[in-house]
């Protein structure tokens, strides 16, 4: 595991050298990576154990979300506090409703394709919740 985490800590700081932002949004934004995995992972887990539409996705979110928490929380921003859970939460609706309504704002603007609207809201949605879980949740 040693290893795993030299390799890990040297490709953040390459990539920080590389393009300039904060080492810390960086690891989130990998780490980011690894929540949607898993967040997909657990969707695909309970669509194979029958659930349907709705008992698949809120299943995978509320399990996802829980192991975002402690992700985002320990290797992020290196707090293992349990009672931060309801911020976080918190943050969560808050880029939810971000982001309903930057695809309606692109839809109106012209971009209807909710596939190219969703790629255009992924960085800024994902800085905002790197600012809220840095300045709210976990500050």
């Amino acid at each position: 595991m040693n290893y795993f985490k030299q390799f890990f800590n040297c490709l953040i700081n390459f990539m920080h050298r590389l393009t300039g932002l904060s080492a810390q949004f960086i690891t989130f934004l990998f780490v980011g990576v690894l929540n949607t995995a898993v967040g997909y992972g657990l969707y695909v887990f309970f669509v194979w154990l029958g659930f349907n539409y709705i008992g698949a996705p809120f299943c995978s979110t509320v399990l996802g979300v829980l192991f975002n928490f402690k992700t985002i929380g320990g290797i992020v921003f290196k707090s293992h506090d349990n009672r931060l859970i309801y911020k976080f939460f918190g943050v969560y609706a808050i880029v939810y409703v971000c982001n309903v309504l930057g695809l309606k704002a692109l839809e109106l603007g012209g971009i209807e394709n909710l596939y190219i609207a969703g790629a255009i809201l992924v960085l800024p949605l994902a800085f905002l919740g790197f600012i809220l879980n840095k300045k709210w949740v976990f500050n």
